[in-house]
């Protein structure tokens, strides 16, 4: 059992836009399917139960980059975009949020029936999952949130969600069933959350023993058990800021979509003829197609992609986010009818990135980006919740022209 890592999640309010929901709901199916066709169901549950490319996926597809409405409306998008395709695409999203997450049983029951699966161990996986990170987890927090992915072969992987209301933050529990040898020995893929100490946990492996288990750890090097967790430090504030951005790995996107000899020959890999804002887009959900582990240590950079719900790092630019996606289904279209140059493109695409990156060794000045992109939201409509595009955004009083957003290249 490895588990993936942990990280913060401050609580957020409010509700997603309609004209937001509707594209996140288009993209995430996209973004899945092309995922599907690549490595198949089991490679999407995969990523499904890795926190630090869930969050990632969430900034992609425009939502407020640290927060924790990124599980809610993700799984939510998911649900909506690939169920009524179930049966093509081999998986199913069952559960959700609040009363949503009881129905989770009856979804199940649904699905094996016409999958010819036993309905059985899929409900006990449900229902155990939930009540060990509620009950048998004393951390504090307490699910709201219950997502249950499964495939047509009985694979399946958990997202579920915990609050706690007095230092308000959220924890993500992640969980898949390729991982899972006992649900009473260390059966999480992750546990995503803001740190609170010593926690209680009487499903990991060392309860069965605890004594020899802390004099196991206590022999080890400290380097030894550090190694062991990954961990993802969503910070408090709300904007997008350079401390919290790969500035290097953004420094080849930005170099790949406004180098002319770069954004060439990514148009070419495509087989379509592309501007450079709609280059930025693809060149990111690219990578969270095709995009290893290591990659999302940083999911704000993803948020470049189509910024942010809330106006940070920018209004999402919905003649962009159209367009992306519009490249990734005509992709997806012409590989059912057996053509999948422009789906290959995507790969190729992700392949060139990290080339630039390795041999330009191209830094984005991250503030000057998102001055960059605030001063062309206007032209690509861009929007947020509750106003459209404000001139408060712009912090240095330059025009887009100015700005050099990769001086070093």
């Amino acid at each position: 059992m490895k588990r993936s890592g942990s990280a913060e999640l401050p609580l957020h309010g409010g509700r997603v836009p309609v004209w937001l929901a509707q594209r996140m709901t288009a993209l995430g199916t996209a973004l899945s399917e092309a995922i599907i066709l690549d490595s198949g169901v089991p490679g999407l549950l995969t990523r499904l139960s890795d926190p630090h490319w869930f969050q990632a996926l969430g900034c992609v597809m425009g939502m407020d980059w640290h927060s924790s409405g990124i599980t809610t409306s993700v799984i939510g998008a998911l649900k909506r975009g690939l169920n009524p395709r179930s049966q093509e695409l081999g998986i199913m999203v069952c559960g959700g949020r609040g009363r949503h997450s009881r129905r989770t049983p009856e979804e199940l029951e649904t699905f094996a029936a016409a999958r010819g699966l036993a309905p059985e161990p899929l409900v006990r996986a449900s229902r155990l999952t939930a009540r060990i990170d509620n009950n048998a987890i004393a951390d504090g927090y307490q699910l709201y949130l219950h997502g249950f992915f499964v495939a047509a072969s009985g694979e399946w992987a958990v997202v579920q969600q915990g609050m706690n209301a007095a230092c308000r933050s959220a924890r993500r529990y992640h969980w898949h069933s390729a991982s899972v040898r006992s649900f009473t020995a260390d059966p999480h893929a992750a546990i995503a959350g803001e740190p609170q100490g010593i926690l209680m946990n009487l499903v990991d492996a060392g309860a069965q023993a605890a004594q020899a288990a802390l004099l196991a750890i206590v022999r080890q090097p400290p380097a030894a058990t550090l190694q062991q967790a990954r961990h993802l430090t969503m910070p408090a504030h709300h904007d997008v800021r350079p401390a919290d951005v790969d500035a290097r790995r953004l420094g080849a996107v930005l170099a790949l979509a406004y180098e002319r000899e770069f954004r060439d020959f990514a148009s070419l890999l495509l087989l379509e003829t592309l501007g450079p804002r709609t280059l930025q887009s693809l060149a990111l959900m690219a990578e969270v197609i095709h995009g290893t582990p290591v990659r999302f240590t940083d999911p704000a950079r993803f948020s470049f992609a189509h910024g942010g719900k809330d106006g940070h790092p920018f209004p999402v630019p919905l003649k962009t986010y159209d367009a992306s996606l519009d490249v990734l289904r005509r992709a997806l279209n012409q590989a059912k009818l057996g053509h999948g140059e422009k789906l290959d493109g995507f790969r190729r695409l992700d392949a060139l990135t990290r080339w630039v990156e390795a041999q330009s060794k191209p830094e984005a000045d991250v503030a000057a980006a998102i001055d960059h992109e605030r001063a062309i939201s206007p032209s690509l409509d861009g929007r947020m919740v509750g106003q459209p595009f404000a001139n408060k955004f712009t912090r240095s009083g330059k025009s887009s022209a100015q700005l050099s957003m990769f001086p070093g290249l």
